[in-house]
């Protein structure tokens, strides 16, 4: 039985005056009989683009959910708001189930929760069918790509619902698919044909980082010294990582558990159950962690391990700020990452479209990780969409100092051709090093002039710098074959002397201790200001920002602080004169940094 017409449903069931953008388009497009693809950010309220045109029809729509906990959520929501919603699913007793499916069959169940595996069977798709469906939706479609036959074959089973109810109309929601994985769920699901919407991908309440890994348990505890008492996840590649980090942060003294595939159902369900009520609680997971978590007010995600792909990475980092206040996501990386990763593509992918496809993802996400500039404009262009520089990423809040690299890149470019256009990273910094290799000699790329000509640079800086090469366009991998590089048509602009390339030099990991050091001291000197005294306000700085959850710099930049350490005011009307201090900031801070600079007399 129908709910009423479209805003009817929106108002009395959802309590909503009007549709979000986008969402109506989406909406009218099912109720027309059209299949339809949408590809939404996290908050942007995809599940209602296929719950309201499901009451408004009546009858039994069907979702298909990737995971339990992602339907229970759904189902109590639904609930809540008076709908009879159901799911059938492993967590529930088989006595439960079959007496949630002879209320379906019954008439008493609008809409109707399924996993893929529990659908795609030959004795329930016949059941549905006695039934008939009003509509079906398709949750996380991204799964169907990126999952695909070698981890949960159903998901391309998905395929036939086409042909096994060919009068439904089929709607496909995620909050994050590249063009290739839109084509791709559109040709497996709609065979070709569907109406495709794409809302914007920012998120800009999400600040991002990116930091070259050293020892991720130390930044990780250099990240949480501006995050304590908020909540967050720390993402980790293997179910052991996350157990490790787990008990590393619990023994530093933070609210911390792991979650992986591995636990129990209940310590999985317990786990869940404390991060959405525990406010300060550290989640250290494997992917199978957020998905369909809908907690609002996560404040970080830090990446300790190197995701799969930029999909990955925006599904994972869209689980923080859901409320729209700030959050960070933070992500370490080096070399071993990149390797790992394409280690376990390889392993897993056999077809070659898909490999490369996989390879192709991995390196648009190494290039994000090595980007000369603002990241938000790396990432977004990922998804198609043109930028100006946020202002909320680390390489546009606190840009690193750029060396010009002309030179050395024409001298990479100049080693890439003499070897052909065709070998990997490692071979090539072989050749700059002077490092000749069995390949090499049988080559003769040996006996080139250019050979040996990048000794005065070390292997780890040609690693950072070929990254930065191809994370700026100028270099190609191959990534139908082994990685190989090629100069792009920018690169040989370069080469030609058209153009030229600044790199990022402080790629080379430095200890925190380090960073620190030589910041505040560099800094100290430039300005011509007591070092002791710079650190003392950064001190106070920091603990004012742990008080109020936010990042120091929202306090006072650096370039304030060493103005008051300069200028050296004496009281409010002398504090007011320093750069980046107005009445509302003088009013909170000025007793407290004043009693600082009091103490260095």
């Amino acid at each position: 039985m129908s709910l009423g017409n479209k805003h009817d449903v929106l108002k009395t069931v959802f309590g909503f005056d009007d549709f979000r953008r986008g969402q109506e388009q989406i909406v009218d497009h099912l109720l027309d009989g059209k299949n339809s693809l949408a590809v939404m950010p996290t908050g942007a309220g995809k599940s209602l683009t296929y719950q309201v045109p499901a009451l408004v029809k009546g009858g039994l729509s069907l979702v298909v959910s990737p995971l339990v906990a992602l339907m229970q959520d759904q189902v109590a929501a639904l609930k809540l708001a008076g709908i009879n919603a159901a799911s059938i699913n492993s967590a529930q007793s088989r006595e439960e189930n079959v007496r949630i499916w002879r209320a379906v069959a019954a008439g008493e169940v609008p809409i109707l929760y399924l996993a893929p595996e529990r659908l795609m069977t030959d004795r329930m798709i016949a059941a549905l069918r006695k039934i008939s469906l009003s509509l079906i939706a398709i949750d996380e479609a991204h799964c169907i790509s990126q999952w695909g036959a070698s981890f949960r074959p159903e998901y391309d089973a998905l395929s036939q619902l086409r042909t096994s109810f060919p009068d439904t109309p089929i709607a496909a929601v995620t909050a994050t698919a590249d063009e290739p994985t839109r084509q791709d769920i559109v040709k497996k699901i709609f065979g070709g044909t569907a109406e495709v919407y794409v809302a914007g991908f920012d998120r800009p309440n999400i600040r991002l980082a990116v930091r070259a890994k050293q020892r991720a348990k130390e930044q990780l505890l250099d990240f949480l010294d501006d995050h304590r008492g908020n909540s967050g996840i720390v993402y980790t590649l293997s179910r052991k990582s996350s157990e490790d980090y787990a008990a590393f942060l619990v023994e530093k003294g933070f609210n911390a558990r792991a979650y992986h595939a591995g636990l129990k159902p209940e310590e999985r369900s317990e786990t869940q159950a404390a991060f959405m009520t525990e406010p300060d609680l550290i989640v250290c997971a494997t992917i199978a962690f957020g998905m369909g978590i809908d907690k609002a007010d996560v404040r970080f995600v830090f990446h300790a391990d190197l995701p799969g792909s930029l999909d990955a990475y925006y599904q994972e980092i869209g689980r923080a700020g859901r409320d729209g206040e700030p959050a960070v996501a933070q992500m370490v990386f080096g070399a071993q990452d990149i390797n790992l990763r394409r280690r376990f593509i390889d392993q897993e992918f056999e077809d070659g479209e898909r490999l490369r496809r996989e390879h192709a993802r991995l390196s648009a996400l190494v290039a994000y990780c090595e980007a000369p500039d603002c990241r938000r404009q790396t990432l977004l262009a990922y998804f198609g969409e043109a930028a100006k520089p946020c202002g909320n990423c680390d390489l546009c809040l606190d840009p690193d100092d750029k060396t010009d690299g002309t030179d050395m890149a024409q001298l990479v470019l100049r080693a890439v051709d003499a070897t052909g256009n065709r070998f990997g990273a490692t071979y090539v910094i072989e050749f700059l090093l002077g490092k000749a290799s069995d390949k090499h000699t049988a080559n003769k790329h040996d006996e080139h002039a250019e050979f040996g000509q990048g000794q005065h640079q070390a292997k780890t800086f040609w690693q950072s710098f070929l990254r930065q090469m191809v994370g700026g366009g100028l270099l190609e991998r191959d990534v139908s074959g082994f990685g190989g590089l090629s100069i792009t048509t920018k690169g040989q602009n370069l080469l030609d002397g058209a153009s030229t390339f600044e790199f990022r030099s402080n790629q080379i990991p430095k200890t925190r201790a380090e960073r620190v050091r030589r910041s505040t001291q560099d800094q100290a000197a430039q300005a011509d200001v007591s070092t002791d005294l710079l650190q003392a306000l950064k001190k106070r700085r920091t603990a004012f920002a742990a008080e109020r959850g936010v990042p120091p710099y929202v306090i006072f930049s650096d370039k304030t602080l060493i103005d008051m350490a300069s200028v050296r005011p004496s009281n409010r009307e002398e504090f007011l004169t320093v750069n980046g201090v107005g009445d509302a900031k003088a009013d909170q801070f000025c007793e407290a940094f004043l009693s600082v600079l009091d103490t260095f007399g």
